[in-house]
């Protein structure tokens, strides 16, 4: 179950194709409810293979392995991962290939430390403990660790309770309140990762895009003042090239609130884009997740970026 709860990510391999392929694929197929079949199979008859090469080796032979049942419990180990990833803003598309819409909870930042205390204290202090009773002679009762698993998972769950009435007062604050003068269309709010309470706010009206800090305890909207705005650029014939590259469409797919930026260069154009879910007020300096594709003078595209990593593509490809 421990190998089958990580396999979902083997996806990384993707990225040795290059960066665009690696994005594009990320949290996707072995992300997914019906991925998740083939990856539980690998898992378990990776185990199959090694139970062989071991010499079928068993505690008890009156016991023999259950494999429909493990590739049961492998499957949902696998779920368990998909659940973690929906929590945070990135998201995953459970429904592929059916469907490639991306389904995120938003509660939960992407490496959140009080989680990752509880999970380290749940296995960390159980033996301890152990520790303890051995040397004072205690027979503990049960599986070891048993009440430190209960008490980790009790304690996300609680988390995540938090989180999400936060989180709903967070937005219903955004929705609550103008902009410019105009009333937003949608608002989405984006966990901090040092405090449950405090939140990015992100909200579309007509015309802009605006960025705030947002404290749900109160709640309060941009409290220091610091909310930026972003107005939509203008659609040209050097955007709409950049959008219809492999990359752009992969982006668009993905970004919740994408936005483009075109810088003219003498081989050129190269178009930016950014997620505003990722621009948190007063932040600077690169923009998280951002990307580029890079066009000649007749719009073909030359090269995507992901990040610091760069895929070129022949005049042929291009065109």
């Amino acid at each position: 179950m421990t190998l089958a709860a990580e396999a979902p990510d083997l996806d990384v391999f993707e990225s040795l194709k290059g960066p665009v392929s690696g994005f594009g694929h990320h949290r996707g197929f072995t992300h997914s409810f019906l991925g998740l079949v083939l990856v539980s199979a690998l898992v378990v008859g990776f185990i199959y293979v090694i139970w062989r090469l071991r010499g079928k080796k068993v505690k008890d032979p009156k016991l023999p392995p259950r494999w429909g049942l493990l590739f049961g419990f492998a499957y949902l180990a696998g779920l368990t991962h998909i659940l973690l990833d929906f929590t945070n803003n990135y998201g995953v598309r459970p429904f592929w290939p059916f469907s490639e819409k991306w389904y995120s909870w938003d509660i939960v930042f992407i490496a959140d430390p009080v989680i990752l205390a509880l999970l380290v204290g749940g296995l960390v202090l159980p033996l301890f403990f152990g520790l303890i009773d051995k040397e004072l002679g205690v027979r503990s009762r049960g599986p070891r660790g048993r009440w430190g698993a209960i008490a980790a998972l009790v304690g996300l769950v609680a988390l995540w309770g938090v989180r999400d009435y936060e989180h709903r007062r967070a937005v219903n604050a955004l929705e609550a309140r103008t902009y410019q003068g105009e009333n937003p269309v949608r608002a989405s709010a984006y966990p901090e990762w040092w405090s449950p309470f405090h939140w990015s706010g992100v909200i579309e009206a007509q015309n802009f895009f605006a960025v705030m800090m947002v404290e749900s305890l109160t709640p309060e909207v941009d409290p220091n003042g610091e909310m930026q705005v972003f107005y939509k650029p203008e659609e040209t014939p050097v955007t709409l090239a950049a959008k219809k590259s492999y990359l752009g469409r992969v982006y668009l797919d993905w970004a919740q609130y994408p936005l483009t930026e075109t810088e003219q260069v003498p081989e050129g154009y190269v178009v930016r884009f950014s997620d505003l879910r990722y621009a948190y007020p007063g932040s600077t300096g690169r923009s998280v997740l951002g990307s580029s594709v890079e066009l000649d003078r007749n719009l073909n595209v030359v090269a995507e970026n992901v990040g610091r990593r760069t895929r070129r593509i022949s005049s042929g490809a291009a065109k």
